[in-house]
Protein backbone atom coordinates (compact mmCIF):
# COMPACT_ATOMS: atom_id res chain seq x y z
CA UNK A 1 0.00 0.00 0.00
CA UNK A 2 2.74 2.47 0.98
CA UNK A 3 6.16 2.13 -0.64
CA UNK A 4 7.95 4.89 1.23
CA UNK A 5 7.33 7.95 3.37
CA UNK A 6 9.38 11.09 2.82
CA UNK A 7 9.21 13.99 5.23
CA UNK A 8 10.60 15.65 8.34
CA UNK A 9 11.92 13.40 11.08
CA UNK A 10 10.32 14.86 14.22
CA UNK A 11 11.05 12.08 16.70
CA UNK A 12 13.19 8.98 16.84
CA UNK A 13 14.20 6.37 19.37
CA UNK A 14 15.59 2.85 18.93
CA UNK A 15 12.08 1.37 18.54
CA UNK A 16 10.24 3.88 16.33
CA UNK A 17 10.46 7.08 14.34
CA UNK A 18 7.83 9.73 13.63
CA UNK A 19 7.95 11.30 10.17
CA UNK A 20 5.74 14.32 9.47
CA UNK A 21 4.33 14.67 5.95
CA UNK A 22 1.93 17.54 5.21
CA UNK A 23 0.90 17.91 8.83
CA UNK A 24 0.40 14.18 9.46
CA UNK A 25 2.83 12.32 11.72
CA UNK A 26 3.46 8.72 10.71
CA UNK A 27 4.75 6.41 13.45
CA UNK A 28 7.03 3.77 11.93
CA UNK A 29 8.50 0.84 13.84
CA UNK A 30 12.21 0.66 13.04
CA UNK A 31 15.26 -1.52 13.70
CA UNK A 32 18.43 -0.33 15.40
CA UNK A 33 20.12 -0.45 11.99
CA UNK A 34 17.65 2.10 10.63
CA UNK A 35 17.85 4.14 13.84
CA UNK A 36 21.60 4.62 13.34
CA UNK A 37 21.00 5.86 9.77
CA UNK A 38 18.55 8.61 10.79
CA UNK A 39 19.69 12.14 11.64
CA UNK A 40 17.64 14.32 14.03
CA UNK A 41 15.53 17.15 12.59
CA UNK A 42 16.26 16.33 8.95
CA UNK A 43 14.23 15.29 5.97
CA UNK A 44 14.31 11.54 5.58
CA UNK A 45 12.89 8.76 3.46
CA UNK A 46 11.84 5.50 5.07
CA UNK A 47 10.84 2.52 2.92
CA UNK A 48 7.76 0.94 4.43
CA UNK A 49 6.05 -2.35 5.07
CA UNK A 50 2.45 -2.33 6.32
CA UNK A 51 1.22 -5.13 8.58
CA UNK A 52 -2.56 -5.44 8.93
CA UNK A 53 -3.98 -7.45 11.82
CA UNK A 54 -7.53 -7.95 13.05
CA UNK A 55 -7.18 -5.24 15.67
CA UNK A 56 -4.20 -3.20 14.51
CA UNK A 57 -2.26 -1.73 11.59
CA UNK A 58 1.51 -1.42 12.02
CA UNK A 59 3.85 0.46 9.74
CA UNK A 60 7.51 -0.59 9.65
CA UNK A 61 10.17 1.73 8.25
CA UNK A 62 13.59 0.91 6.80
CA UNK A 63 16.57 3.07 5.84
CA UNK A 64 16.92 1.29 2.49
CA UNK A 65 15.12 -1.17 0.26
CA UNK A 66 17.70 -3.90 0.92
CA UNK A 67 16.85 -4.01 4.63
CA UNK A 68 13.13 -3.99 3.82
CA UNK A 69 13.53 -6.91 1.41
CA UNK A 70 15.47 -8.89 4.01
CA UNK A 71 12.73 -8.13 6.57
CA UNK A 72 10.12 -9.44 4.12
CA UNK A 73 12.14 -12.59 3.51
CA UNK A 74 12.53 -13.17 7.25
CA UNK A 75 8.78 -12.85 7.96
CA UNK A 76 8.08 -15.33 5.15
CA UNK A 77 9.76 -18.01 7.29
CA UNK A 78 7.31 -20.04 9.40
CA UNK A 79 7.64 -19.05 13.05
CA UNK A 80 9.28 -15.67 12.38
CA UNK A 81 6.93 -12.77 12.99
CA UNK A 82 7.43 -9.06 12.46
CA UNK A 83 8.77 -8.49 15.98
CA UNK A 84 11.26 -11.34 15.68
CA UNK A 85 12.41 -10.06 12.28
CA UNK A 86 12.89 -6.58 13.74
CA UNK A 87 14.91 -8.03 16.65
CA UNK A 88 17.11 -9.91 14.15
CA UNK A 89 17.74 -6.69 12.19
CA UNK A 90 18.41 -4.82 15.43
CA UNK A 91 20.90 -7.41 16.69
CA UNK A 92 22.87 -7.81 13.45
CA UNK A 93 23.32 -5.61 10.40
CA UNK A 94 21.53 -6.77 7.22
CA UNK A 95 24.90 -7.79 5.77
CA UNK A 96 25.71 -9.89 8.86
CA UNK A 97 22.27 -11.57 8.71
CA UNK A 98 22.67 -12.38 5.03
CA UNK A 99 26.19 -13.69 5.58
CA UNK A 100 25.05 -15.87 8.51
CA UNK A 101 22.26 -17.33 6.37
CA UNK A 102 24.47 -17.85 3.31
CA UNK A 103 27.17 -19.56 5.40
CA UNK A 104 24.69 -21.58 7.51
CA UNK A 105 25.90 -19.96 10.74
CA UNK A 106 23.08 -21.11 13.05
CA UNK A 107 25.01 -20.39 16.30
CA UNK A 108 25.25 -16.69 15.37
CA UNK A 109 21.48 -16.50 14.74
CA UNK A 110 20.80 -18.37 18.01
CA UNK A 111 22.55 -15.64 19.99
CA UNK A 112 19.66 -13.34 19.07
CA UNK A 113 16.93 -13.12 21.72
CA UNK A 114 13.97 -15.32 20.79
CA UNK A 115 15.78 -17.40 18.16
CA UNK A 116 16.20 -21.05 19.11
CA UNK A 117 18.00 -23.83 17.27
CA UNK A 118 14.94 -24.88 15.23
CA UNK A 119 14.08 -21.32 14.17
CA UNK A 120 17.71 -20.60 13.21
CA UNK A 121 17.82 -23.76 11.08
CA UNK A 122 14.46 -22.94 9.48
CA UNK A 123 15.67 -19.43 8.55
CA UNK A 124 18.83 -20.87 6.99
CA UNK A 125 17.01 -23.63 5.09
CA UNK A 126 14.23 -21.34 3.80
CA UNK A 127 16.40 -18.36 2.84
CA UNK A 128 19.85 -19.73 1.96
CA UNK A 129 19.18 -19.96 -1.78
CA UNK A 130 17.52 -16.52 -1.93
CA UNK A 131 20.29 -14.81 0.05
CA UNK A 132 23.07 -16.59 -1.84
CA UNK A 133 21.62 -15.44 -5.16
CA UNK A 134 21.54 -11.83 -3.99
CA UNK A 135 24.91 -11.94 -2.25
CA UNK A 136 26.76 -13.60 -5.11
CA UNK A 137 25.34 -12.74 -8.55
CA UNK A 138 25.92 -15.39 -11.19
CA UNK A 139 28.48 -14.66 -13.86
CA UNK A 140 27.91 -15.02 -17.58
CA UNK A 141 30.72 -16.28 -19.76
CA UNK A 142 32.85 -13.65 -21.44
CA UNK A 143 31.86 -10.68 -19.33
CA UNK A 144 34.14 -7.71 -19.24
CA UNK A 145 35.70 -5.94 -16.26
CA UNK A 146 33.06 -3.19 -16.35
CA UNK A 147 30.21 -5.68 -16.30
CA UNK A 148 31.77 -7.56 -13.38
CA UNK A 149 32.23 -4.31 -11.47
CA UNK A 150 28.65 -3.23 -12.23
CA UNK A 151 27.25 -6.60 -11.11
CA UNK A 152 29.28 -6.45 -7.90
CA UNK A 153 28.12 -2.86 -7.33
CA UNK A 154 24.51 -3.91 -7.87
CA UNK A 155 24.94 -6.73 -5.34
CA UNK A 156 26.42 -4.36 -2.76
CA UNK A 157 23.59 -1.86 -3.27
CA UNK A 158 21.05 -4.65 -2.72
CA UNK A 159 22.87 -5.39 0.55
CA UNK A 160 22.25 -1.80 1.60
CA UNK A 161 25.58 -0.09 0.97
CA UNK A 162 25.47 3.44 -0.45
CA UNK A 163 26.34 3.45 -4.16
CA UNK A 164 29.22 5.94 -3.94
CA UNK A 165 30.93 4.16 -1.03
CA UNK A 166 30.54 0.73 -2.62
CA UNK A 167 31.83 2.03 -5.97
CA UNK A 168 34.94 3.56 -4.36
CA UNK A 169 35.64 0.30 -2.52
CA UNK A 170 35.35 -1.71 -5.76
CA UNK A 171 37.68 0.68 -7.61
CA UNK A 172 40.33 0.32 -4.86
CA UNK A 173 39.99 -3.47 -4.91
CA UNK A 174 40.38 -3.64 -8.68
CA UNK A 175 43.39 -1.30 -8.55
CA UNK A 176 45.13 -3.46 -5.93
CA UNK A 177 44.01 -6.97 -7.01
CA UNK A 178 43.71 -6.54 -10.78
CA UNK A 179 40.84 -7.16 -13.20
CA UNK A 180 40.93 -10.96 -13.01
CA UNK A 181 38.58 -11.21 -10.03
CA UNK A 182 35.16 -12.77 -10.41
CA UNK A 183 31.99 -10.98 -9.29
CA UNK A 184 31.89 -13.22 -6.22
CA UNK A 185 35.48 -12.33 -5.30
CA UNK A 186 34.83 -8.61 -5.81
CA UNK A 187 31.85 -8.72 -3.44
CA UNK A 188 33.74 -10.76 -0.83
CA UNK A 189 36.67 -8.33 -0.88
CA UNK A 190 34.29 -5.35 -0.68
CA UNK A 191 32.43 -6.84 2.30
CA UNK A 192 35.74 -7.00 4.17
CA UNK A 193 36.51 -3.31 3.68
CA UNK A 194 33.02 -1.80 3.93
Amino acid sequence: MYDYIKGDLVEKNPAYAVVEVNGIGYLLNISLHTYTQLRENEKCTLYTHLVVREDDMLLYGFADTGERELFRQLISVSGVGVNTARIILSSLSPVEVMKAIAEGDAPLLQRIKGIGAKTAQRIIIDLKDKVSRELIPHEKSGISYNTKKEEALSGLIILGFPKMIADKALVKIIESEGTGLTVEQLIKHALKVL
